[in-house]
């Protein structure tokens, strides 16, 4: 095995533990600040990368197909806790996971008749088709790009959550909405724009996914069961967690699928190593989590240790 193959192997598990972030964050502020469980965020993730791929299909533009994604998704997000979640947040679990699980089916559907059962492609954009120079390799500059932006948006959430007035009034909202509410906030737009910006930063990820990924109904389901894996072993409702566990997840699963199979090679025929090397990654993954909530129940960066 090459340095050049582990740096770019290192660098994807990078990109995808990112794109993880950028979903799994906003699955925490729902999820782990309001307890609400949010089955549907992965729709939202879906319906953004569509969003973004029909208003690129249209004008061609990254930036529109952007503010498109991001803008839809918030917007989609904020309608559904108008209508779905601001009337079950007294309920139980339960219930939250039904009707939610019902917005996954109907999302679904709905994608396939606006856009059809077949994958919808959406173009890197010709700014970043190239390649660039990284750590003396060759390295795709738009994967490149997907990794700044989930830099920027982590930075954005610890600077929104940690230091601004906003952030002030997430936390405490989350710990006692009453007294919050007593003191002139209102604890309706508040959650309200928590829902928001969590199904924003889906469709962030879903626009970023785009290019990289077919765009398809049903696409926002097997990422979501990966970014639930990763709040659990992060400490559900750590932002600083979701990101940190988001990244050794996105190393992990990169690193089992591209090296896995080069190893079971020595054992097994090729055509069984590369299909038993991805299964085993994801295996390896659902094995950590194990392992983390039998060391440390509450996650590797509990909320406390915000």
């Amino acid at each position: 095995m090459s340095l050049s193959l582990f740096l770019i192997q290192m660098l994807n598990g990078l990109q995808l533990g990112v794109l993880l972030f950028m979903l799994s964050a906003g699955l925490t502020l729902v999820f782990g600040i309001m307890n609400f469980v949010n089955l549907a965020h992965g729709s939202l993730y879906m319906m953004g990368a569509y969003f973004a791929a029909a208003a690129y299909a249209r004008t061609d533009s990254f930036i529109i197909a952007a503010l498109v994604g991001i803008v839809g998704s918030a917007a989609l997000g904020f309608a559904i806790e108008r209508i779905v979640a601001a009337r079950l947040y007294a309920r139980d679990h339960l219930d939250h996971v039904l009707a939610t699980f019902g917005l996954i089916l109907f999302f679904n559907e709905l994608a396939r008749t606006v856009w059809g059962a077949s994958p919808y492609y959406m173009n890197v954009p010709q700014a970043l088709s190239g390649t660039i120079n990284l750590l003396g390799i060759s390295y795709s500059a738009y994967r490149f790009a997907i990794i700044v932006v989930g830099l920027l948006v982590a930075l954005g959430c610890y600077l929104l959550i940690n230091k601004t007035r906003v952030g002030m009034l997430i936390r405490a909202g989350s710990s006692n909405p009453t007294i919050v509410a007593a003191l002139g906030v209102n604890i309706k737009l508040l959650n309200a724009a928590i829902f928001a910006l969590g199904a924003a930063l889906a469709g962030v990820a879903g626009l970023m996914s785009g290019p990289i990924l077919s765009v398809q109904p049903g696409m926002g389901e097997p990422i979501l069961i990966t970014a639930m894996i990763v709040i659990v072993i992060g400490g559900i409702g750590s932002v600083r967690g979701a990101f940190y566990s988001a990244l050794i997840v996105g190393v992990i699963d990169t690193a089992g699928r591209a090296f896995l199979p080069m190893i079971l090679r020595e054992f097994l025929d090729r055509s069984t190593a590369q299909a038993a090397g991805p299964a085993l990654a994801s295996m390896l993954i659902c094995i950590f989590m194990a392992a983390v909530l039998a060391l440390k129940p509450q996650g590797l960066f509990p909320v406390k240790n915000q």
